[in-house]
């Protein structure tokens, strides 16, 4: 005779093995790695989408954060650059890492953190990085119709001059020092459309929320 004791049991175990399912079949990302220069990646690839993702700042730790999060539960490609500074360093000088997508951004941010590089110096790490950029594009670039997701944070106020290149018409105050380079115009250039999800540092479940906008509401 079985008794309510047997089966609790059981619905216990029989849980406990459908959740070990679930678990087990869910996807789980792909890691692998690859690199723009000296630059390199973390590449997390969950199953086939025409979605990207890309965390360029090593300091905006809410933002790695929720794309990792977002990336074990939606479909995409998610690079993460393997870094723990807001700047990147190439042979001694500091970079903007949403600086270097064109040659001029990459010369201008040099100029901004070392003024006193020499030139030649300067010059070797543009072309090194010229050398590299069009293979990460291909990479990184979402396919026709696609979608390519930047996340961002802001500790200090948000940054009116990552901005200004892109816009119609805008105010600002005097002495805003201006220079291209993001992600935002190559990706301009072939037509992608792109998408940049910034909050402050700390707001997780914002940024969460934020991401998941975008895949209940852009197709």
């Amino acid at each position: 005779m079985r008794t309510a004791t047997d089966r609790s049991l059981r619905l216990k175990i029989g849980l406990f093995v459908l959740s070990l399912f679930v678990a087990l079949s869910a996807d789980t990302p792909v890691e692998s790695t690859t690199s723009f220069g000296p630059i390199e990646f973390t590449v997390l690839r969950n199953g086939e989408s025409d979605r990207r993702y890309i965390w360029l700042h090593g300091d905006e730790k809410t933002a790695e954060k929720a794309l990792k999060k977002h990336i074990a539960r939606y479909q995409g490609t998610a690079f993460l650059i393997r870094n723990h500074e807001r700047i990147i360093r190439i042979d001694g000088l500091r970079l903007d890492p949403n600086r270097i997508f064109t040659p001029d951004g990459t010369s201008k941010t040099l100029m901004k953190y070392h003024p006193e590089a020499s030139r030649k110096k300067r010059e070797a790490i543009v072309e090194l990085l010229n050398e590299g950029r069009e293979n990460f594009l291909r990479q990184l670039s979402p396919p026709e119709g696609g979608l390519l997701v930047a996340v961002h944070n802001n500790s200090r106020g948000y940054s009116l001059d990552s901005e200004l290149h892109d816009a119609d018409d805008f105010t600002e105050k005097p002495g805003v020092t201006k220079y291209h380079g993001s992600l935002s115009e190559p990706m301009g250039k072939q037509g992608r459309r792109y998408v940049n999800v910034e909050v402050r540092l700390g707001r997780l479940k914002q940024q969460r929320r934020m991401l998941a906008y975008l895949e209940e509401h852009l197709p």
